[in-house]
């Protein structure tokens, strides 16, 4: 037993310090390097597209609605996701309590206590509702932000509903972001080894997601 729950305590620890680890070495480089990333690439991209769509004709101007409306609904879409997986996850974590006695007492499933399914539960459930309530709140912000835009000069003004428009897509990062974290988390009631695997391997797709490796520097330069 003493063995079992000292995976769960290291790996699951180590998981969860790799992946918070990562996140704050992104938000370093976001600050420090912020060509480095691909996220305050996207923001010099969206702000440029956000200029020329205020200083072109009303057809344009639909042409953004409809892409607002298409963010809104990925937006909509991992709310949706969150909650549901969510759901899922109490009836899961329900049958395999019921069922735990039938399971050989083995590291790879680490410990089968009713405290330790109740942990296991709430860190991915937390993780699941942060995640709903962050692209919630964007889909919140790209409406005021579809809705300003269609609005006269005289009812709006273009540095607020610009500031609505990053806003709301940095909420919908945060949500997806925060929906990737809870996959490792949900993988725990298979074990502490999974987590420590799913863990390493979602730190290795987001770095090749979030940091520029072959980007050249006259691409950094005209985006800047």
């Amino acid at each position: 037993m003493e063995v079992l729950v000292y995976l769960d305590t290291i790996l699951v620890t180590l998981s969860l310090f790799l992946l918070i680890s990562y996140h704050a070495y992104l938000w370093h480089t976001f600050k420090t390097k912020p060509s480095h990333t691909t996220i305050e690439i996207d923001s010099i991209r969206r702000r440029t597209w956000f200029l020329e769509i205020k200083e072109s004709d009303g057809l344009k101007a639909m042409l953004a609605v409809q892409s607002l409306r298409n963010t809104q609904m990925v937006a909509i879409f991992t709310a949706s996701i969150a909650i549901a997986f969510s759901l899922a996850l109490a009836a899961l974590t329900n049958n395999a309590y019921n069922a735990s006695h039938l399971l050989i007492e083995s590291p790879l499933f680490g410990s089968q206590s009713g405290r330790m399914f109740a942990l296991k539960y709430g860190f991915a459930s937390v993780i699941l509702l942060f995640s709903s309530l962050c692209s919630s709140m964007a889909t919140v912000f790209f409406i005021d932000t579809i809705f300003l835009t269609n609005a006269s000069a005289e009812f709006s003004s273009s540095g607020i509903t610009q500031t609505l428009f990053e806003r709301g897509y940095m909420l919908a990062l945060i949500g997806h972001r925060l929906l990737c974290i809870s996959f490792p988390l949900m993988l725990w009631l298979f074990g502490p080894v999974p987590v420590a695997l799913s863990s390493l391997a979602l730190v290795w797709w987001l770095s090749e997601l979030d940091f520029v490796g072959k980007f050249n520097k006259s691409n950094r330069q005209s985006l800047s």
